[in-house]
């Protein structure tokens, strides 16, 4: 776990979060600012910092949150309609918490 880490809490179940899916790897919760109808956060397990820390060994976990995004995106009803998917990677690229995650956003009319 990294050193007082928000996410890490969250995905440990040390936080009151409802999770929308939970695998071994990655959990799925809403985002408490949602920018969208439809903003969840996909969330390993693993601490990794950021896009820029990932190591050859986390090539599984990656496939992990687009595969899970694209099943997200189905369970919500937005897979036709269309959606977004984005990492923030470091202060300047928008990333306010430093623990990967991946953004699944959409369900505009």
């Amino acid at each position: 776990m990294g050193e007082d880490c928000l996410f890490c809490k969250i995905a440990a179940g040390q936080m009151d979060t409802e999770f929308l899916r939970e695998t071994d790897s990655l959990v799925v919760f809403k985002d408490i600012h949602p920018q969208a109808p439809v903003h969840l956060l996909i969330v390993p397990k693993k601490h990794i910092r950021s896009i820029n820390d990932l190591e050859e060994e986390d090539r599984g976990i990656v496939a992990d949150l687009l595969f899970t995004a694209r099943k997200m995106a189905a369970d919500q009803g937005i897979d036709k309609s269309g959606y977004r998917l984005f990492f923030n990677v470091e202060r300047g690229g928008g990333q306010l918490v430093f623990h990967l995650h991946l953004h699944l956003i959409g369900g505009w009319k």
